[in-house]
């Protein structure tokens, strides 16, 4: 009987066993949630200076909660890669209204620009600044150079180096622009350009276009001078301008000599 008594579980085991319990899950808790309670603080601190940011410099064009105004359009779903891509290559703020906004120097800090993209995405949802690793290259060339001639080449030439479009616009050159902007322009489909969202080209795709646009900057000419790559016009240019104008000096040359 006295070691069965001895065997007999200790009233008090349970209650040690919850205190125990109680303290493992606080203790995960608390190293834990601080990180996502900061990540939230500092998310929205970020959307409040890219507000104050808005109403100083956009508020007079979109309106002072960005659902449109004076000549600017509705942000509200937008997303923060439109405003990356449209503050971060200088064409917002729009310094003059025209047929299309040109890429000029940026007016923001990376900084600012990250605060504005915060605001702007808080206003409603939308696309997100795509992960460096689908920006940098790294993808298929061969299959990234089929999807850009099938879905890109008709505006911005086979190389990328631009092109015209009607009533004015244009379609920019590519050689110059980087891979996340490249991107952005891809999934939010910015002035005459259409969306390629991730049902038409996945991100793998667009990873793919802009290893073949970095592979067509980075490889040299064989053929010597390329003329910006901008196809049979340059070339007929040339030929007219100075083939042709060569070979009227020519002539002039040898009627004076017969003369």
């Amino acid at each position: 009987m006295s070691s069965l008594v001895a065997r007999r579980r200790h009233p008090a085991a349970i209650a040690i066993v919850l205190l125990l319990g109680l303290i493992i899950t606080g203790g995960l808790y608390a190293a834990f949630a601080p990180k996502n309670a900061d990540a939230a603080s500092s998310n929205t601190q970020t959307a409040a200076a890219g507000h104050k940011l808005f109403l100083s410099n956009c508020a007079s064009c979109h309106g002072l909660d960005g659902a449109g105004g004076d000549g600017g359009p509705s942000l509200v779903g937008v997303g923060a890669a439109a405003v990356d891509f449209q503050v971060g290559t200088g064409r917002m703020p729009l310094a003059n209204p025209g047929v299309q906004a040109e890429r000029g120097k940026p007016q923001f800090n990376d900084k600012d620009t990250a605060a504005l993209a915060a605001y702007v995405a808080s206003l409603g949802e939308g696309p997100s600044v795509p992960s460096s690793s689908l920006t940098q290259g790294g993808g298929d060339i061969a299959k990234g150079g089929e999807l850009f001639r099938v879905n890109c080449a008709m505006c911005h030439n086979f190389a990328g180096s631009g092109g015209a479009l009607t009533r004015g616009k244009f379609a920019p050159n590519l050689m110059d622009v980087s891979g996340k902007h490249i991107y952005e322009a891809m999934l939010t489909g910015p002035q005459s350009m259409p969306v390629f969202n991730d049902s038409n080209l996945s991100a793998q795709d667009k990873k793919d276009i802009i290893s073949f646009l970095q592979n067509v900057k980075a490889e040299s000419s064989p053929g010597g001078w390329s003329m910006g790559n901008l196809g049979p016009v340059p070339e007929g240019l040339f030929a007219w301008t100075i083939g042709i104008g060569m070979l009227i000096l020519i002539a002039v040359w040898l009627g004076k000599k017969a003369a």
